[in-house]
């Protein structure tokens, strides 16, 4: 059994027992979070595919830990006179889950919080 789900503005590909890197998540480790916004889930030869998320499906996870990516370097240059250099870092905060279950209905009597993010997601649930 398979699913797809999307959170930080990406969509991923999960089954159960999965350990990957999601952008960051307010959630402390150890933590159970859950991902309802799913757009696909495959159960064999079943598949079914949301327009666009499944209603009540929901994907469970439990936070491992929290970090940051390797750092991204962005130069730029302008040649020859009057040149100028600009160098920039950056280091992407993530969040490593595992994902524990792939609920097709029901994700909402469930009792587990929503994983939410930092960002637009955050916004979103508080209205």
């Amino acid at each position: 059994m398979f699913a797809v789900i999307k959170t930080g503005g990406k969509q991923y590909r999960v089954s159960k027992g999965d350990k990957f890197s999601v952008e960051r998540l307010n959630a402390s480790e150890g933590d159970s979070v859950q991902f309802n916004t799913v757009l696909m889930i495959g159960n064999g030869d079943t598949i079914n595919v949301g327009s666009p998320t499944i209603e009540g499906a929901g994907v469970q996870a439990t936070v491992v830990a929290q970090g940051r990516d390797d750092k991204v370097i962005s130069f730029k240059k302008r040649r020859r006179k009057h040149s100028s250099a600009r160098k920039k870092g950056h280091r992407q905060y993530l969040t490593f889950i595992e994902i524990t279950d792939i609920l097709e209905s029901g994700a909402k009597d469930s009792g587990v919080s929503p994983a939410l993010g930092s960002g637009r997601e955050t916004r979103a649930a508080a209205q």
